[in-house]
Order: C-alpha cells, then sequence, then structure tokens
C-alpha cells in the first residue's frame, strides 16, 4: 500500500520540525508485534517441554541421586516461574501495541526509545525514569538497612 502525504508534506522537514514524526509507526509497531509473539512462542515450548521433564521422573533408590534430580526440578521450576513473569510482561506490550501506547513511557509519557525497545520490547519506561525508580528503590532499600 502507497503512503499518501498531505499536500505540501515532506517527511525530512517534518522530521526536524518534530522527530517524533514516523515514530512507533505501524511498520515498527508490526516489528515489535512479530518479536514479541516469536518471544511468546518460544517461552510457551519451553513451559510445555518442562510439564513433559517433570511428568517423566524417574524413581530412584539412591538418596543422593533422588536429592540431585529434585534440585534440578526445582530450578527448572524457579526458570519457568521468571519465564511465566515475562510472559505476562510480554501480554502486555501486546496490548500496548494494540491500544496504541507501545513505545511511551509510562510515567512521562515520552519516547521510549528504539535502542531500549529492542533490548527490552517489554520495557514501560524511558531509560531515564527506569533510573529514577532505580534510584528511589536503592535509596528505600538503604534506609531500611540503617
Amino acid at each position: 500500500m502507497e503512503r499518501v502525504e498531505p499536500s505540501g508534506f515532506s517527511p525530512d522537514v517534518a522530521a526536524q520540525q518534530d522527530p517524533l514524526v514516523g515514530y512507533m509507526s505501524p511498520d515498527q509497531l508490526k516489528f515489535f508485534r512479530d518479536l514479541l509473539e516469536r518471544e511468546r512462542a518460544t517461552l510457551l515450548s519451553a513451559a510445555g517441554e518442562t510439564t513433559v521433564n517433570l511428568k517423566q521422573l524417574a524413581p530412584t533408590p539412591d538418596p543422593s541421586d533422588r536429592a540431585s534430580v529434585e534440585e534440578d526440578h526445582a530450578l527448572e521450576l524457579r526458570v519457568r516461574d521468571r519465564e511465566r513473569k515475562h510472559l505476562h510482561a510480554i501480554d502486555q506490550a501486546l496490548m500496548r501495541i494494540r491500544d496504541g501506547s507501545y513505545g511511551w513511557c509510562e510515567e512521562s509519557g515520552e519516547p521510549i526509545g528504539f535502542d531500549r525497545l529492542l533490548a527490552r520490547p517489554t520495557a514501560t519506561l524511558s531509560l531515564e525514569a527506569q533510573e529514577r525508580h532505580e534510584d528511589q528503590r536503592k535509596m528505600k532499600a538503604g534506609r531500611r538497612h540503617a
């Protein structure tokens, strides 16, 4: 589909006047939606493998072997729990793509930025806002330990 611009519109001039022109265009949103959906599919596949692995728990008479197997399963469950939380963050990001708020900082309303979204596609805060949150968390933790 060919993009039709309003009469007298020049993307280069518009970008100079407003650097946000073109930010989170339909193509960019599609790129991030596809990225998030691939990551979601990978996590769901891994969760299915975990279920199969846990069901295949072979009984072992040796207590140390049994302890080792149980520790491996506990570790796998912790990893899957972290992935379950990440799956929720992916679902939230996909909802933001649908409602048009993806790529914008929830705190400041400023763009999160492509570099940050490429590194962390589920980001909801700009780098500056995230750093403020981390600094506040460190200060609160420091007060508790003082």
